[in-house]
């Protein structure tokens, strides 16, 4: 994935150095990888299990696949947030995560940013839509969602938080 500028925004792609250097605590390396700094409170250990699912050894044996479209959000020299897709789908249906640091929260970026990122998705050979999911109870969560342009097509379980409603966009090809 390419570097995308949006109108306040840069998303520069997740390389297999910054990531090696996030799994293995290494904030200043990730940061020199980077070229950017990381809110205080990041990487921390929630961050790298909900953005890093897959074991450092399965991302550096495909990392094309395991950072498919993984994105950190950034305003100048700060990085404020990421977009992470779950790898890059067999089935062509690719599924969307977001977060952003707590004080950039409420300002938009997260819908600007993963806008951009399943634009970018949906225009990749043999990608047709990209879902993204929520709890119900999630309205920042929703509100993003809504404004991607989502809707809904169905839930699924959340191993222990109960019910995740699951939401798509679709290519218009």
């Amino acid at each position: 994935m390419p570097a995308i500028v949006t109108a306040r925004l840069k998303l520069v792609p997740m390389t297999l150095e910054a990531v090696e250097c996030v799994l293995c605590r290494d904030k200043a390396g990730a940061e020199r990888a980077i070229g950017a700094t990381f809110p205080d409170q990041w990487p921390n250990d929630e961050l790298v299990a909900r953005a890093f699912p897959a074991s450092l050894t399965a991302i550096r044996a495909a990392p094309d696949v395991r950072l498919w479209g993984d994105s950190l959000v950034l305003i100048g020299e700060r990085i404020i947030g990421s977009v992470v897709f779950h790898g890059k789908p067999d089935d062509g249906v690719a599924e969307v995560a977001y977060g952003v640091e707590e004080s950039s929260r409420g300002l938009g970026y997260a819908t600007e940013a993963t806008l951009a990122c399943v634009e970018w998705a949906l225009a990749q050979q043999g990608i047709v839509a990209v879902q993204a999911t929520t709890f119900p109870w999630h309205a920042a969560s929703l509100g993003v969602i809504r404004n991607l342009g989502m809707q809904p097509c169905g839930t699924r379980e959340h191993d222990t938080l109960g019910e995740l409603l699951v939401f798509e966009r679709r290519t218009r090809r």
